[in-house]
């Protein structure tokens, strides 16, 4: 499916965030998606994983997660010094400030004219991971995806100490988590953290599992499994797919 591409600005907390939409071509209604980048923002290769999803026939929406830090349209180069900038936006964000955020694209997509309002999504990306997780605590969302999520575990997002896995009961959303064995970011002993917690809950889940490295779907570095990638994408579109036939 053929998509259309566009930046809207949304203001939070007199914020200025640059949101990234990519939409089905075709004239219609369709499921609404939030999409999180990671920590080095909406650069070349998350931009093509927003695109290739919309194709797939959602409005998704990806907003610029450290847009009270760094002036509108910054991309961080995924390299040591963009690893150190990446971290220090997100240690200085508040966690409030993130929930905020979420809130408002969620608010923004149930009144697009283009978006059914009661199907909607969320995807993430490491600490993306963590935030579509944490999105889907409100009850607007019916499905969160969760790749190689950081900082569930024990609790590291932003300001002070997440309370995301506490809350997990609090999930209405059906919840697919992706893991990579190789990851230091995410190790056993934190991968089965927070499925003992999904289970827990009694919470709605599948998670998939494969022989890849932290941030194993981004095409741009060395730790890119393209086997592995295309396989958990087959599985993401499949799970979307069942949310809303």
């Amino acid at each position: 499916m053929q998509i259309t591409r566009r930046n809207i600005e949304l203001r939070v907390d007199d914020s200025l965030m640059r949101v990234y939409v990519a939409a089905p071509k075709p004239a219609g209604r369709y499921p609404g998606i939030l999409f999180y980048s990671d920590i080095y923002q909406l650069g070349g290769p998350i931009t093509r994983l927003v695109d290739r999803l919309a194709g797939y026939g959602y409005v998704v929406a990806a907003p610029e997660i450290f847009h009270r830090i760094e002036p509108v349209g910054t991309v961080i180069e995924p390299d040591d010094l963009g690893r150190m900038r990446g971290n220090d936006a997100a240690r200085r964000t508040a966690i409030a400030a993130y929930d905020a955020d979420a809130r408002a694209v969620i608010d923004w997509l149930q009144q697009d004219p283009a978006v059914l309002a009661t199907q909607l999504g969320t995807i993430g990306f490491c600490i993306g991971g963590h935030l579509a997780l944490r999105a889907a605590l409100q009850p607007d969302l019916k499905a969160a995806v969760c790749c190689y999520p950081t900082g569930i575990h024990d609790g590291k997002l932003g300001q002070g100490v997440a309370d995301t896995l506490e809350r997990i009961g609090d999930l209405t959303s059906t919840v697919l988590i992706v893991f990579g064995t190789l990851d230091p970011h995410v190790p056993e002993s934190g991968r089965q953290t927070i499925v003992q917690a999904l289970e827990n809950a009694a919470i709605a889940h599948t998670v998939l599992t494969y022989e890849a490295d932290h941030t194993f779907m981004r095409d741009d570095g060395h730790r890119f499994d393209p086997v592995a990638a295309d396989a958990a994408w087959s599985e993401i579109t499949a799970f979307f797919g069942r949310i809303w036939r």
